[in-house]
């Protein structure tokens, strides 16, 4: 899965590093080296390798969340 900014990730159990327990997060940048992201509960950031990130996501800890909003023409 291509990661990209402001995706949106719900997380189940088993993601470590949620020590504000939260239940969602967001993608706020991603290079090469490194994915920044921002907890949905709080105000808090973490950076990870892109590796760890995707391995999250094939294991089913963090689920992608599809955003439908209509677009106004």
């Amino acid at each position: 899965m291509a990661i990209k900014k402001n995706m949106e990730f719900k997380i189940k159990d088993g993601f470590l590093p949620n020590l504000c327990l939260s239940k969602s997060l967001k993608v706020l940048d991603v290079s090469d080296s490194s994915i920044i992201i921002e907890m949905g509960s709080s105000q808090r950031r973490g950076v990870f390798p892109p590796e760890n990130f995707n391995y999250w996501i094939n294991k089913g800890i963090l689920i992608a969340v599809k955003n439908h909003q209509k677009r106004i023409s």
